[in-house]
């Protein structure tokens, strides 16, 4: 269609014709664009990661608030790191002098703040002495070692919290400076833990294995720097390979994958240059704008490969595919952008960082497909002319995907009651199976599968009931003292309540040491509490008392589980302190952690992500029915759009799985690809429909135009999201393979749900108004949307 009959057919405000500065003036675009490639590559060298768990969850609450008061003012499990060491042996005296070296030398290293271990307890103190440690200089041996080893095994403050019931399992809570853990240097400081680990327990026939967030962050980090380049490599091969396949032409293939490329490019480094920080949700950035914009890249190369074989020449073809492809590719940019704005209103600020980085990344993504693929165009296409002789009547991929694409649009619009009561009977039913998804997270599926972390958990979750540190914030009216009897009668209550918690165990608090001290005496002395206090290393009485003594954690352990199992804990602990908040009133006492925040925000996070999608879906279809200027475009959207996602949700909820983060957005990867594939029929259908004849024809021969683009869009990026199932990384196979379903069925819905669902709607129109005022016809009867 000549771009003089398209002048009609305002889709975007003219926007797409942005595309014709690149075949006018492809010179100074191309340096222009070389230029901010170079600038780019610098921006990207400016990204920091940012894997903190608890920036992971932050958020404007006061219960994150809260928390990162905690952190301040008392030492953060963020930070430590577990050193798990096991063997039958472990209280042997050699096992011990080995053990006792490692503590040495672990707080020698460069980065480390403290160590907490079993050499950290201390004898009880008598007639106002100072307590002697519980390990003396030098080990004794014979009988007084046996009756060393009988005082370690029966020591309260050790027994099932460092060690573990049976003597064999030790832990040591080795913790990092923070400014550590957020830096490269991580990875130096656990490799020296580990070495020194090897070097100094060598010949004693124990098991050492670390464990504990700085751990798991490294792991992950590592993880998904390699997996994404190894990954995301491959899959990109194998789809340039199809996309030769069915080119037929290497100038093609770069054509079309070349500016997705570029819009990644462009994309990271602009959210370098704006000090965007890469972290759970910017890492899927890359896909997100590949799905994007490589479908419209498709879609335009396809429109011009048309155009050439019909005859035109390079520039005539690629100026016609801007006229008839670029509104759609702009429709389609414009309503992703919608859908990230959406998210700018989250009160997480991670979410609201995702949306900001979304939309600057679509509005990147957009203008690269539309600039640079008209330059590639003049640059890249050479013999026209030889290229249709040798293709024309010898374009079997081609040809073969049309007659299919044919096949399945005859059989969709003839029966289009029928096939549109089924696909509304299938989606309201897998709906309602998506429904009750419910949010999934624990750590250790973001963990690499091949990591002793993992083993190192479950063998605290065995011994010492779990790795998880759980704390209650005691503040203190400013009229008591942490030794006042109000006071410790409170810090009692909570260490009580939170025992009795089914779930939560390894309860230290300063009650711990009270309750032990007062074993063998006839009553509870403060003064010798005081001074046991004041003889422990400030490091280790800090974890439990400010160093201003206004405020006081009560600890407990959980095992790393599901935050659906872990919520109803931490809900039902947070209810039964009701009692004590009742009793010892002036006392402010709240819930808190890294555990209790994970729990907690992950699960309104995701659910935040998944209502968001889902609103997000109604919203934009209702954007492209006013695009489009037509309230069926609307309805006929909104099935094929949430189709796919609702696929994806059964299939989890059958494989028993729940919501994740790398499942919630490998659903907004699918529904931005479904919506893709939505605007570019409706766009062709808008052109190619005619007021003369029957509007099954115009449905058909837009499908055999688009669907090919469509089809082979999908298989390219459904094969490259594919190869991720290969990783170790649980969150990124995840990913990986639901996406590639979530494409698929996407490209179902496309087909087999768009078109009759079009038809029926057309159809009703036409027998309730007739076809003199049918839906798109402006008074002159001409066609300005479906």
């Amino acid at each position: 269609m000549p771009p003089s009959s398209l002048e009609r057919h305002r889709l975007a405000f003219g926007l797409e014709r942005m595309g014709l500065v690149s075949l006018r003036h492809p010179a100074v675009v191309a340096i222009v664009i070389l230029l901010l490639a170079i600038g780019a590559g610098l921006g990207i060298g400016r990204i920091k990661v940012d894997d903190s768990l608890s920036q992971l969850f932050r958020s404007n609450t006061p219960a994150f608030k809260q928390y990162e008061e905690v952190t301040k003012r008392f030492p953060s499990s963020e930070f430590d790191v577990l050193v798990v060491v096991n063997g039958k042996n472990l209280l042997a005296r050699a096992s011990l002098e080995k053990l006792r070296d490692l503590v040495t030398d672990l707080q020698l290293i460069d980065g480390t703040r403290g160590i907490i271990s079993i050499f950290s307890a201390r004898e009880r103190p008598e007639n106002g002495h100072i307590p002697p440690p519980l390990f003396p200089e030098t080990l004794p041996q014979g009988a007084a070692y046996d009756a060393l080893v009988h005082r370690i095994m029966t020591n309260e403050i050790l027994r099932g919290k460092l060690l573990s019931d049976d003597g064999k399992l030790t832990l040591m809570v080795l913790s990092l400076e923070p400014k550590i853990v957020a830096s490269n240097a991580l990875g130096r400081v656990i490799g020296e833990v580990r070495s020194t680990m090897t070097h100094d327990l060598a010949g004693a026939n124990l098991t050492a294995e670390l464990s504990g967030v700085p751990v798991m962050q490294l792991a992950i980090r590592n993880a998904v720097e390699r997996d994404r380049l190894l990954y995301n490599t491959i899959g990109f091969v194998g789809g340039c390979l199809i996309a030769i396949l069915f080119f037929r032409r290497i100038s093609f293939m770069i054509i079309a994958t070349a500016p997705p490329l570029l819009a990644i490019l462009l994309a990271l480094g602009t959210l370098g240059w704006l000090d965007f920080q890469l972290n759970m949700f910017l890492n899927v950035m890359t896909p997100l704008i590949m799905v994007i914009s490589f479908s419209d890249s498709m879609q335009l190369t396809f429109a011009a490969r048309d155009r050439i074989l019909a005859g035109d020449s390079k520039i005539e073809a690629l100026r016609t595919s801007i006229y008839v492809v670029g509104p759609a590719c702009v429709l389609t940019h414009a309503t992703a952008a919608l859908s990230f704005v959406a998210l700018t209103f989250s009160d997480s600020d991670l979410i609201r960082a995702f949306g900001e980085a979304g939309l600057i990344a679509t509005i990147i993504a957009m203008l690269s497909v539309l600039i640079f693929l008209p330059l590639l165009g003049v640059l890249l296409l050479r013999r026209e002319a030889a290229f249709v002789a040798r293709v024309r009547g010898a374009d079997l991929a081609i040809d073969a995907l049309r007659r299919f694409c044919a096949w399945i649009a005859t059989r969709m619009v003839h029966r289009p009651g029928v096939y549109s009561l089924i696909s509304v009977v299938l989606v309201v039913g897998l709906g309602t199976i998506y429904a009750s998804l419910e949010p999934r997270y624990q750590l250790a599926d973001q963990v690499p599968n091949n990591q002793h972390a993992i083993e190192a958990n479950r063998k605290l979750d065995a011994a010492l009931t779990g790795a998880s540190p759980i704390d209650v914030l005691i503040d203190f009216p400013k009229d008591q003292s942490l030794y006042s009897p109000a006071t410790l009668a409170t810090i009692a209550a909570v260490h009580k309540a939170v025992e009795k918690q089914a779930g939560i165990g390894n309860v230290w608090s300063l009650e711990t040491l009270r309750r032990w001290l007062a074993e063998k005496a006839a009553k509870s002395d403060v003064a010798t509490l005081k001074l046991y206090v004041d003889m422990l290393p400030k490091y280790l009485t800090r974890r439990f008392v400010a160093a201003n003594e206004g405020a006081v954690v009560v600890e407990g352990r959980v095992p790393d589980v599901d935050s659906s199992r872990l919520l109803p804990i931490v809900d039902s602990l947070d209810k039964s302190l009701d009692k004590v908040r009742a009793e010892h009133k002036g006392y402010t006492i709240a819930v808190t952690g890294l555990a209790v925040i994970a729990a907690r925000n992950s699960s309104r996070m995701i659910e935040k992500l998944n209502h968001g999608l889902t609103i997000e879906i109604v919203f934009v279809a209702a954007f492209i029915g006013l695009a489009f200027r037509s309230p069926l475009v609307m309805l006929a959207a909104i099935m094929p759009a949430i189709f796919p996602v609702f696929a994806s949700g059964a299939l989890l909820l059958a494989m028993g799985m729940g919501l994740q983060f790398a499942s919630v957005v490998a659903l907004t990867v699918s529904f931005g690809l479904g919506l893709s594939a939505t605007i570019h029929f409706l766009n062709r259908l808008r052109i190619e429909r005619r007021q003369d004849e029957d509007p099954a024809i115009g449905v058909e021969r837009a499908t055999v135009l688009v669907g090919p683009a469509v089809i082979l869009t999908s298989i390219v990026l459904a094969c490259g999201l594919f190869v991720t199932v290969f990783s170790n990384l649980p969150s990124l196979r995840l990913f990986g393979w639901l996406s590639s379903f979530a494409m698929l069925m996407a490209l179902v819905a496309d087909l087999t749900i768009l078109r009759p669902t079009i038809m029926l709607l057309y159809r009703w129109a036409e027998k309730r108004h007739g076809a003199a005022t049918r839906p798109g016809a402006d008074k002159r009867g001409r066609s300005q949307s479906p």
